[in-house]
């Protein structure tokens, strides 16, 4: 008898549908990856209630968890296309419709339509990156491993904390700064394009994977530290933490450039004929 219903990952080669168990830790980084999109939710109604705080603490738990899904999935092995598809639609709604309507809702409802077409950008450049990393995964040529090292534009978790900046700042320097609602609109789009640029930004994907067993402990101890930060001093942090963001892009342009150059001197040469 068919199941009510259809499998998460359906095989086309088998020629009949059958039931099989599958473990719960193949399902675990789906459900982290749905915690992560209820998340993105509470932030869009936490943004209309304008209880902008909590709308920032659910876009950091966004974040959060859409960093831990990939590394749930790779530690039990459970890496899917029904994962994969659900992590991008999932990131859409957090990074780019969440923080849209928040900047909307605090600082560009201002300029009326004006204001509503850039959150408008800000959303539709977060789907194009996902669309575009998606794409990139199926690329029939691998990309070369010093390539690894850096992301095309910014991602869409970091254009979404990037996006929240004026916000930190505000609240950090408030009552002496009130940024205007223009500004607020050319910030918010330039985010957007950085996310869809070619400009390259750092990549973390291979750090921290392995530890040294005599850092565990010193690991631990920072990120403690670096938790307790952002509960005790969440604006200070996260305005810091943009601003590095911003201020270590150029050094991973030139980062990119002379390891694109490294390679292609290896490649001359070893190409050359023997002397």
């Amino acid at each position: 008898m068919v199941g009510l219903f259809p499998p998460v990952d359906p095989d086309a080669k088998r020629g009949r549908p059958r039931r099989r168990l599958v473990p719960f830790t193949a399902v675990l980084p789906n459900l982290v990856t749905l915690l992560a999109l209820c998340a993105g939710l509470t932030s869009i109604r936490m943004s209309v209630e304008q209880r902008f705080d909590l709308a920032i603490a659910a876009i950091i738990l966004a974040i959060i968890l859409d960093g831990l899904d990939g590394h749930v999935a790779r530690y039990f092995r459970a890496t899917s296309k029904f994962g994969e598809q659900l992590d991008s639609l999932a990131d859409f709604v957090n990074f780019g419709v969440a923080p849209g309507i928040f900047v909307f809702i605090w600082r560009l409802d201002d300029l009326s339509s004006f204001g509503w077409i850039c959150a408008l950008v800000l959303a539709i450049c977060t789907g194009l990156r996902l669309a575009r990393f998606n794409a990139a995964l199926v690329a029939e040529e691998p990309e070369p491993d010093w390539a690894r090292d850096f992301f095309v534009g910014a991602p869409a978790p970091a254009g979404a904390g990037l996006a929240l900046a004026p916000f930190y700042l505000e609240q950090l320097l408030a009552p002496d700064i009130r940024f205007a609602a223009i500004v607020v609109a050319v910030y918010v789009v330039l985010v957007g394009l950085l996310m869809v640029s070619r400009i390259p930004t750092g990549s973390l994907k291979r750090v921290g994977r392995r530890i040294p067993g005599d850092s565990v402990l010193p690991v631990l101890v920072v990120g403690v530290l670096l938790v307790a930060l952002l509960v005790s001093y969440p604006f200070t942090f996260l305005s810091i933490g943009a601003i590095l963001y911003l201020a270590h892009i150029p050094m991973a342009w030139r980062a990119r450039n002379r390891a694109k150059a490294d390679a292609d001197a290896r490649s001359a040469a070893a190409a050359a004929p023997p002397q």
